[in-house]
């Protein structure tokens, strides 16, 4: 009867783990991991083909150019240093070996910057990196088992990027929750052998009674180890098919991945052909440009010449028209003075013409005037002197 919850328990947990989930990692992170374990890889299998190129350096000289070949060789040295100080460095007296241990630092930051060069330039070329790794296949045994390693880790750590929080949450969770009920268990049944004990002990009259019980309880507990088992090993055979699943799915991941790395770096290689091609253009046209800058200076610094030529022509021409004109405008000035005096006198003259015309006027009209009177009078006198003659004849 105790059992029973158990096994209902047990049974729908190990349901719950088993139930397909696509996980949904942030991609864009898990690539940028990935893409650095991958290129710490390439560099720990380049890193480890060295030697083996060093000794064979004039086999691989025309393959590797001449900057490869004397980083290459400079490395070559500095290893040679470097084995000549730690073989001097294990015979010398104290003062001497604190000495070698200054300059060991030394040699040995110096070895790792070249280390770093040399992976350098061999990396930026893809082409010759998958070359030498044909050509120099022989590697160490603790460098290739060391990339082996890291190459597993690299798949491990893929795989738990492909594992989701929830779920890692959920069997943590899962396994807690029957490390608890196992726990409890086991709890249970210590109080029983306790309360066995103290029942045989305090109660021998009932031995036959409780060995019944205690039958019972060891049927249960029997069955309940098996059911935990059961369940323990279904979870596990479970878990088993769903890694390997998992594991194929990113083996098939990992693989498509490749194939677009091998398709980018083709794509790669045309567009640095195809700039390289427009790079050369452009140098040449740069070229043409710059020829035609160089005539046009040489053309503009010739015809400012003239123009200075000329401009300085022109400024002498210009010194010597403005010290004339100073001459003119003092003679100007002169010139002005006596005109604004001619000009007072002619205005005077203008005021004394005008107030004589005005008398004139005034006299010639007062004449008109005078006259008209006149003539008024001569014809008034006339009429009256008619009149007078014609009423002397009436008579």
């Amino acid at each position: 009867g105790m059992a029973t919850p158990e096994r209902v328990t047990i049974t729908s947990d190990a349901m719950k783990m088993s139930d397909p989930r696509r996980l949904k990692p942030d991609s864009i992170e898990m690539e940028r991991i990935v893409t650095v374990l991958d290129d710490t890889i390439a560099k720990l299998e380049m890193s480890s083909l060295i030697p083996h190129i060093i000794d064979s350096l004039d086999r691989f000289a025309d393959m590797l150019g001449p900057e490869i070949t004397n980083s290459l060789m400079e490395h070559q040295k500095l290893s040679n240093e470097m084995e000549n100080l730690l073989s001097s460095s294990e015979e010398g007296d104290t003062v001497r070996v604190e000495e070698q241990q200054g300059s060991l630092c030394l040699l040995e930051k110096r070895l790792k910057c070249s280390v770093r060069n040399v992976l350098r330039l061999l990396l930026a070329n893809p082409s010759l990196c998958q070359a030498l790794k044909y050509e120099a296949w022989a590697r160490d045994s603790p460098a290739e088992e060391f990339i082996k390693a890291f190459g597993e880790f690299r798949n491990f750590m893929l795989e738990r990027l492909l594992t989701s929080p929830a779920e890692e949450e959920e069997k943590i969770q899962f396994m807690a929750d029957i490390s608890l009920q196992i726990k409890k268990n086991t709890e249970a049944i210590t109080a029983l052998q306790a309360e066995l004990a103290a029942a045989i002990q305090t109660r021998e009259e009932e031995i036959h009674k409780k060995d019944n019980v205690i039958k019972d309880l060891r049927n249960n507990i029997q069955d309940l180890t098996k059911d935990c088992k059961a369940g323990i090993q279904q979870m596990k055979q479970e878990g088993e098919k769903k890694r390997k699943e998992e594991l194929q799915a990113s083996q098939a991941r990992c693989a498509r991945l490749q194939q677009d790395i091998q398709q980018l770096g083709a794509q790669l290689s045309a567009l640095v052909l195809e700039h390289r091609a427009s790079e050369l253009a452009l140098r040449k046209r740069n070229c043409r440009a710059e020829m035609e800058i160089g005539n046009w200076i040489q053309k503009y610094d010739t015809d400012m010449g003239e123009k200075q030529a000329e401009y300085e022509e022109v400024q002498a021409a210009y010194a010597q028209e403005k010290a004339q004109l100073s001459l003119l405008t003092e003679k100007h000035a002169v010139l002005l003075q006596e005109y604004s005096q001619i000009e007072e006198e002619r205005r005077i003259r203008r005021e004394k013409e005008e107030q004589a015309l005005k008398e004139l006027a005034t006299m010639n009209l007062a004449a008109t005037r005078i006259q008209a009177f006149w003539r008024g009078y001569l014809v008034r006198s006339l009429c009256k002197s008619k009149r007078k003659k014609k009423k002397g004849k009436g008579k």
